[in-house]
């Protein structure tokens, strides 16, 4: 089997996962989705990788899962429940990851290609980009991508794109909430790079620490939250990189991170 995505260090502590199968708008089959998770894990154990990229070759970023594969199996329940469980698998597994991960979407990025942009960390894309969840459109309603989006957008907002199968403009999905920058499409990489060897800078002890803390917290009660926040943070000050970071600060000085 192809894997139709390939992996690349474009920098020493940045690495790109591309989607490469461009031409199909890089749909997202069982295969793809097992191996990509595979793939992340093991790059994500790499100690040396501060922040991944998902990006894609190609017009369009994702088009969602393989429709082809759909019909083929359309009476085979067991299949079915194989790939969305796969797919959820994967999104939860980008969200598990240490490392910070950025999608740098090119264009359309519908369904299944919407939820893994909702689902990163962070979304650059180019105005060239556009997002949908346009199941209800075939018959078959978005529920699984509507988990990631309706967690990163208004409840009216993804009702709106789940019930008409409707396309948001990058720009919408920026004052949405759903990506964090809209880019002519010559400054996508740049601006994602830039992005990345940002975050790259900061002490990798402290993003493990906030990123899994961000995600644990988000959907806990007020009270519990702050109680488990707490904790994160007097566990984060017996830090080496918490003492460094404090009295480079205090000595007006650049940190060295551990």
């Amino acid at each position: 089997m192809e894997k139709f995505f390939k992996i690349s260090n474009v920098s020493n502590h940045v690495v790109k996962v591309e989607l490469s199968n461009g031409k199909k708008h890089n749909p997202l089959s069982l295969e793809l989705i097992k191996a990509l998770t595979n793939s992340l894990k093991e790059v994500s154990s790499q100690e040396n990788v501060k922040v991944l990229i998902i990006s894609s070759e190609g017009p369009g970023f994702s088009a969602g899962h393989d429709l082809e594969e759909l019909r083929q199996n359309k009476n085979n329940k067991e299949f079915f429940q194989n790939l969305f469980n796969e797919c959820s698998n994967l999104m939860q597994t980008i969200m598990h990851l240490s490392q910070p991960v950025i999608a740098e979407v090119c264009g359309i990025a519908a369904a299944a290609g919407c939820q893994l942009v909702a689902s990163c960390d962070l979304a650059v894309a180019s105005e060239n980009a556009s997002f949908m969840t346009p199941g209800v459109n075939i018959g078959l309603f978005c529920s699984t991508p509507m988990v990631a989006v309706s967690r990163n957008i208004s409840r009216k907002k993804i009702m709106e794109m789940l019930l008409t199968g409707e396309s948001m403009s990058a720009k919408d999905a920026v004052d949405y909430g759903l990506i964090n920058h809209c880019v002519p499409v010559d400054q996508l990489q740049d601006k994602t790079m830039s992005l990345a060897n940002l975050i790259a800078s900061k002490p990798i002890s402290t993003v493990k620490i906030g990123k899994e803390a961000f995600y644990k917290q988000v959907e806990m009660p007020i009270s519990e939250a702050y109680n488990y926040t707490s904790e994160v943070m007097a566990k984060n000050m017996l830090e080496l990189d918490a003492h460094e970071g404090i009295s480079a600060f205090l000595e007006k000085r650049l940190p060295e991170w551990n």
